[in-house]
């Protein structure tokens, strides 16, 4: 992905100015930014409504915990087969931004929660990266937008607050603006497509939490500690990337073998290189646990943009000595697939949208709420060991495909979680990535050894060398 590692740049010296160009513009669009609140001011004057929403129950959390350390922010990222033009990309992003309401948001601080507020400023600016991924998105430095838009060679990247969306409305996001790029780019595909936006492209905002939750009082989300790997870190704001590319028909065929989806089978992999790599093969008090986001949609019939996704996990607690990976991949499968039931997931996330009801919650003022949920967050963190994410296999149409090559996506690091795996696909490819902020890539190397013994070639590309 990154082809060479760079130095970090503190955010103030990306985000100034130097020269009397780039200066006359930011006064630019600070005029513009002061004339729209002007606007905004004369709107509600006039009692004309401002449009505003309400945060889904999991993104309430994210505002609490976030900060320069924890950015959560997650990329996703599409690899185009020639470089991209900045000046179309930043066209593209003026003209689809305005289409999506989910994007075109401010988030504000209420007394009781924090909200959404229409934006309405100009679209950020869109900017070559030159820095580490996944930092922190400070709002005043933004145009108030909670996402933000860089370009490096032949990628388009794609950095989200999760407090706006999951994966899913990021991908849904990224994929017409690539859309919109490559029509800007080449007019001919403008002439047969025109610049609608796709039929398959989903607008909806409902809250499919809300919706879906059924009054619960039982908690599902795990507080046992697990184990944590440790490390000499890398230096403050340094952030590392290694993706593995893997043929699917390969992948599907020692899945096969093993008796397991592609899913069980990667998380196992993870799971006995943590067990091999940092407890040489013994007993732990505390388990290997591995939260897996679920992709609430298909189970609900829910085409929302919003967050709508819960947390299960892989546990393995090893007990005795000397585990082989098939006893540690049974355990892993059994794991999974009593949590992956409809009836399992809707518990999940109705237990949190009904205390979130709960009249006393409701009355709460937001500075005790926030308390009370780093508290909680940091008890369901430290209860895993890390996070690895499916977001499925990314398709485009046919008319863009000769211009795609590949999508990649991987996760900002999170409390006592400093390596994070993300898998994503396209075509015949998958890519797992890997995100780190620890020195010692042993696990990382140990991960995709075993999936090359298993008679997957692999290939590696780190920004971090291999």
């Amino acid at each position: 992905m990154l082809s060479m590692k760079r130095k970090s740049i503190p955010n103030d010296s990306i985000d100034s100015e130097t020269s009397n160009t780039k200066h006359a513009k930011s006064k630019a669009e600070l005029k513009q930014e002061k004339k729209a609140r002007k606007q905004k001011r004369v709107q509600r004057s006039m009692g004309q409504e401002i449009r505003w929403d309400k945060l889904d129950n999991t993104a309430n959390l994210f505002p609490v915990i976030a900060g320069e350390n924890m950015s959560n922010v997650y990329r996703i990222s599409v690899t185009l087969t020639e470089l991209i033009d900045p000046d179309c990309l930043q066209e593209a992003l003026d003209i689809v931004l305005p289409k999506f309401d989910g994007f075109n948001l401010r988030l504000q601080r209420g007394v009781f929660w924090y909200y959404f507020e229409e934006n309405g400023n100009p679209a950020p600016r869109v900017r070559e990266e030159n820095t580490f991924p996944c930092r922190f998105i400070h709002q005043n430095k933004n145009n108030h937008y909670l996402f933000r838009v860089t370009y490096y060679k032949y990628r388009i990247n794609l950095e989200v607050f999760h407090v706006l969306t999951d994966g899913m409305g990021g991908i849904n996001f990224l994929k017409e603006l690539t859309y919109q790029y490559l029509r800007l780019v080449h007019p001919e595909i403008r002439e047969q497509v025109g610049d609608d936006l796709n039929c398959g492209t989903s607008l909806n905002r409902e809250d499919s939490f809300l919706k879906n939750y059924r009054q619960s009082s039982e908690k599902q989300y795990q507080t046992q500690k697990a184990y944590l790997v440790k490390g000499e870190r890398l230096l403050p704001g340094e952030f590392g990337v290694m993706h593995g590319y893997m043929k699917i028909p390969a992948l599907k065929e020692v899945c096969h073998k093993y008796g397991a989806s592609i899913n069980e089978y990667l998380v196992s992999v993870f799971v006995y290189s943590v067990y091999q790599e940092c407890l040489k093969g013994m007993p732990s008090k505390c388990p290997i646990r591995v939260a897996v986001p679920v992709n609430l949609r298909p189970y609900f019939s829910s085409i929302t943009t919003k967050n709508f996704f819960v947390m299960v996990s892989a546990n393995f607690h090893p007990v005795k000595e000397s585990y082989t990976f098939e006893e540690i991949l049974e355990i892993v499968k059994e794991s999974l697939k009593s949590q992956i039931t409809k009836e399992n997931l809707e518990k999940s996330f109705s237990y949190n949208v009904s205390n979130e009801k709960f009249w006393f919650a409701r009355i709460t003022p937001l500075f005790l709420k926030n308390l009370a949920m780093r508290i909680v967050y940091t008890q369901s963190a430290l209860a895993n060991t890390t996070t690895i994410t499916n977001i499925g296999n990314i398709t485009v149409e046919d008319i863009y495909k000769p211009y795609v090559e590949m999508f990649h996506a991987f996760l900002a690091m999170s409390k006592g979680q400093h390596i994070k795996g993300t898998i994503c696909s396209y075509g015949d490819t998958l890519v797992f990535t890997f995100s780190y902020d620890l020195q010692d890539t042993g696990i990382q190397k140990a991960f995709f050894r075993k999936i090359a013994a298993d008679g997957i070639e692999v290939q590696l590309d780190s920004n971090s060398g291999l």
